[in-house]
């Protein structure tokens, strides 16, 4: 297990930076494959020996080689959460393969989902999408669900879109009728959705709530901070992710908030 652990964390660090190079440049709209890694200030390329997960941050002590200029915290964040993601969900699902592989799509989608709404407030329908299809086509090895055939996980795969989309779209609604502005953006109605295809309604149910409780202490960070106040917009794509991938974890019984609002 320890062995396992390690290589995953291994290969999650190599997945960070590529995660990194999608965050960077998919909201220009340029290619993912070329061209190769380079400084985004002086454009350098980057030569193999700088471009190690985390440890070229740390040798280079956040600097480009070339011109010296600082080189985003994001970087080594990035790969630092996916290597403990990947570690983490090894530990949890290594004995179901086809989930394993499954819900860490998922969980690197989100992470790409989540830097590129902190930085431009945008949610492109198509990591919605990808999710959704990973969603629809795992039902059968999903253990969120409690079916006995895979057309019954598909059906619950399915409902759980439904809902998903449908919560989110009736929050928006309502945060326009009582703002009179728009309160969630449209991208983050197609990113429940998807989530909902990952976690079924009642991981919909949890994930909403989550979100909720994560994006309010970060708000209200903010405003002690005097960065924001009541009517400024933030991402809500970020505390989304991180409800999903608790559930994707299956850290959180849903059952347990059936309880709580049965007392």
């Amino acid at each position: 297990m320890l062995t396992g652990l390690i290589l995953s964390s291994i290969f999650g660090l190599i997945i960070g930076s590529f995660l990194n190079v999608c965050i960077y440049r998919f909201p220009k709209n340029q290619s993912i494959v070329f061209p190769a890694s380079h400084c985004p200030s002086c454009n350098t390329p980057i030569k193999f020996y700088d471009n190690i997960p985390l440890l070229s941050y740390i040798i280079l002590r956040g600097k480009c080689r070339a011109c010296g200029k600082p080189i985003s915290l994001r970087y080594p964040a990035v790969e630092l959460l996916t290597g403990l993601l990947t570690a983490v969900f090894y530990y949890q699902w290594h004995w179901n393969l086809p989930w394993l592989v499954i819900s860490l799509l998922a969980v690197y989608t989100l992470i790409v989902v989540s830097a590129i709404d902190f930085e431009t407030m945008m949610i492109s329908d198509l990591f919605s999408v990808i999710l959704a299809t990973l969603g629809l086509a795992g039902s059968p090895f999903n253990p969120c669900f409690d079916g006995l055939t895979w057309y019954s996980n598909l059906g619950q795969s399915a409902l759980g879109l439904a809902a998903g989309g449908g919560s989110i779209w009736l929050l928006a609604v309502l945060g326009k009728a009582i703002y009179k502005r728009d309160a969630v953006g449209e991208g983050d109605i197609f990113l429940m959705g998807a989530i909902g295809s990952l976690c079924g309604w009642e991981g919909v149910i949890t994930t909403v709530i989550m979100a909720s409780f994560f994006g309010s202490v970060y708000g209200i960070s903010l405003m002690v901070l005097k960065k924001a106040d009541r009517l400024s917009s933030m991402p809500f794509g970020p505390f989304l992710a991180i409800g999903a991938a608790i559930n994707l974890y299956n850290l959180i019984e849903p059952s347990w908030f059936a309880t709580l609002f049965a007392i």
